[in-house]
């Protein structure tokens, strides 16, 4: 992949980046080597590599899901400011 000046202002545009022409020469070189690390890395024999989607191996470690019964209805609505047919009555959020 060439990087040259029109590469640099075109990813500048997409990231809506202001580039100085101070930069412009250290950008080229770190980009350069940005796409040279990932050209080595392209280059690996990855077959018979499985796949995955973290570094670690990670498990699900919530607990399990157990069935509990509840607090009474009437005693959560004791403290209610207003209520209506066994619910929290609420002012209207939306017209």
């Amino acid at each position: 992949m060439i990087i040259d000046n029109s590469l640099i202002d075109y990813v500048a545009s997409l990231s809506r980046l202001k580039v100085q022409e101070s930069e412009r020469e250290r950008l080229i070189r770190d980009l350069g080597n940005i796409i040279g690390y990932i050209e080595m890395l392209n280059e690996l024999d990855v077959a018979g590599v499985e796949a995955m989607s973290h570094a670690f191996d990670v498990r699900n470690v919530f607990r399990e899901d157990t069935v509990e019964p509840s607090m009474d209805r009437e005693l959560v609505l004791q403290n209610a400011p207003a209520q209506k047919d066994g619910c929290f009555k609420v002012p209207k959020a939306v017209e």
